[in-house]
């Protein structure tokens, strides 16, 4: 995958808060359906204990810019090189492509950010280790990760990893917040299961991020020119890897202890992360990731 060059890049669409010991303090809030569904996984897969109350006491909301960010992350030239500066600039890829979409539909899309974060943060949605991995949290409308998550899929799940994997990760992630803007996410009310409503949440974020890979190379930053130039067969393919290696049912194999209980299924099968992923990439078309309204998932 690579970047314009000449593209500017817009740093308010993150927040670095590595630098001040991980911690964005907010005031209230519950963990709502995504969190919810992050609360179980990582009760399963993990043993992490999440709290499931708000963040009382923490004070008023604060967030810490690092100014490195801003100094070193200006052009599409600097993502080709940094791998911070390709982060932003996937995040402004991404929502530049459903600011487009909702236009298309006649509503607004809301920008948010996605924060940056070492060891552990405090959200609107609970307290999160890096253990959790990325997340989404409907109480802020942000998202959250550590960076570090990105070896770790290397290293831990086996991944091939590189940029576009990077990307599908963001995309996926923004594809909840889509959720939550429409309003899907409040169709959740079934956690586990192979068809399960968090499964079908899961999946189409995927043919979000996929339907986003789509058009990468073709959607207009706020300057007027694409961020992304080339997306090639071999980034797709690393990308529907990471897909296989995040999937239920492999984690639960490789990680988890050897067997797989479809009954705590949240995130789907490897295959049906894959099927779903591909879908996006091959329709390019949102309206086609109706997971919900569907009895074939995969």
């Amino acid at each position: 995958m690579q970047f314009n060059e000449g593209a500017e890049l817009d740093l308010s669409q993150v927040s670095d808060q590595r630098g001040v010991g991980g911690r964005v303090a907010g005031v209230g809030g519950g963990l709502g359906v995504v969190g919810l569904i992050i609360y179980f996984l990582v009760q399963q897969f993990t043993g992490i204990q999440l709290p499931a109350g708000g963040l009382e006491g923490l004070g008023t909301n604060t967030q810490v810019e690092s100014g490195q960010l801003a100094e070193k992350c200006k052009t599409g030239a600097d993502a080709n090189r940094d791998s911070d500066c390709r982060v932003v600039a996937t995040i402004n890829s991404i929502q530049a492509f459903w600011t487009d979409q909702f236009a298309r539909s006649g509503n607004t899309y809301q920008v948010t950010k996605t924060n940056f974060f070492r060891n552990s943060v405090s959200t609107r949605c609970g307290n999160a280790s890096s253990a959790v991995g990325p997340f989404y949290c409907p109480a802020d409308s942000q998202v959250y990760i550590d960076l570090d998550f990105f070896n770790e899929l290397r290293t831990k799940f086996g991944a091939t990893g590189g940029p576009f994997v990077e990307a599908y990760v963001l995309a996926h992630e923004y594809g909840h917040h889509v959720q939550n803007l429409l309003g899907t996410s409040d169709r959740v009310s079934s956690r586990t299961g192979p068809t399960s409503d968090s499964v079908r949440l899961e999946l189409q974020a995927d043919c979000y991020a996929g339907a986003w890979a789509k058009a990468a190379t073709t959607t207009p930053s706020a300057n007027g020119q694409p961020l992304i130039t080339n997306i090639t067969q071999e980034d797709v393919n690393a990308a529907l890897d990471a897909a296989a290696r995040i999937g239920d049912d492999f984690i639960q194999r490789e990680l988890g202890g050897g067997r797989v209980d479809t009954t705590k299924f949240s995130h789907g099968s490897s295959a049906q992360r894959q099927k779903w992923f591909t879908t996006g990439l091959q329709t390019g078309d949102p309206s086609r990731c109706n997971t919900f309204d569907t009895n074939n998932l995969g």
